[in-house]
């Protein structure tokens, strides 16, 4: 399958030689997953960012996604967290060339995300159910919210400052005395998928709903609502950002001000991008940092 067009969404990678390499080698990679799996390959998704995430079947008619991702500090643990999670909550790893990182998963069907979920009480339901189910006790090879903390906030002012200050200094004080302050606090650290917003969850059969991409990390479960919070997916406004906020931590028995203090802190250090600040981020970090 030379002939593979690799969606536009992924010409960021190629910024680096490492990433052109990558991007270069992609095609390949794809035709040794088919022939491994003897898979009917399909087109591949367009809106994929950071992973070439292709459709398709199984010799009996499976249908099946192979995933092929540029392995960064966030997604590397990819595999071990859905090997924790076995299919309960999380689509379901059913194998992986441990060589290349690629993965075959099981396709979520009919797959429609939950972002397009016209009922947004519902949706927050949806969370409420799966977000338990994917709070694992874990330890290695997963990072520590502890560390991301103390990584975040080593760049956080320069980045600011590469930015051109592109909003309040007050804003980013903040996020770092969240970061300072609140990982020597935590209770019980949990498996937590910590990209988990609404266009990361998907309809399915097997059960009704079923996160995918996850981004694994250790922390209290109070960090885990930062996603789901932030995401514009189900609205972005300050009530919208603060009712999600509420009923999560509400429904879920969790310290509000904690999951607080975690979405402001995880929303700053997410907001940087090419040297700027990106605007939908610092909009839910003042509403936070006000509420």
């Amino acid at each position: 399958m030379t002939g593979v067009v690799i969606p536009t969404s992924l010409s960021w990678i190629g910024r680096t030689p490492e990433g052109q390499a990558w991007l270069d080698r992609l095609p390949v990679a794809l035709a040794e997953a088919g022939h491994r799996w003897s898979l009917e390959l399909g087109d591949p998704f367009a809106d994929a960012f950071e992973s070439l995430v292709v459709p398709a079947r199984r010799p009996d008619g499976t249908p099946v996604v192979v995933k092929l991702s540029y392995r960064g500090r966030e997604n590397e643990h990819e595999a071990a967290a859905l090997r924790t999670w076995a299919g309960d909550g999380a689509v379901e790893l059913l194998d992986e060339d441990q060589v290349t990182g690629t993965l075959l998963l099981e396709q979520a069907q009919p797959g429609e995300p939950l972002s397009d979920s016209p009922d947004l009480v519902a949706a927050l339901d949806v969370f409420v159910d799966l977000l338990p189910r994917l709070w694992r006790p874990a330890g290695a090879p997963f990072r520590t919210i502890v560390d991301e903390a103390a990584l975040w906030s080593g760049h956080l002012v320069d980045e600011w400052e590469q930015a051109r200050r592109p909003f309040e200094r007050e804003l980013l004080d903040v996020a770092l005395a969240a970061l300072h302050e609140l990982p020597s606090t935590q209770g019980d650290l949990v498996l937590v998928h910590q990209d988990l917003h609404a266009g990361n969850v998907l309809r399915a059969t097997r059960q009704p709903w079923l996160a995918i991409d996850p981004k694994p990390l250790l922390a209290e479960r109070a960090f885990a609502l930062a996603p789901v919070v932030r995401g514009p997916e189900l609205g972005h406004s300050r009530d919208s950002v603060l009712r999600r906020l509420d009923t999560l931590s509400t429904a879920l028995g969790l310290d509000r001000d904690r999951a607080r203090r975690w979405t402001i802190a995880q929303t700053i250090a997410w907001c940087f991008t090419d040297d700027r600040a990106l605007p939908t981020h610092v909009d839910v970090a003042r509403w936070l940092s006000e509420a």
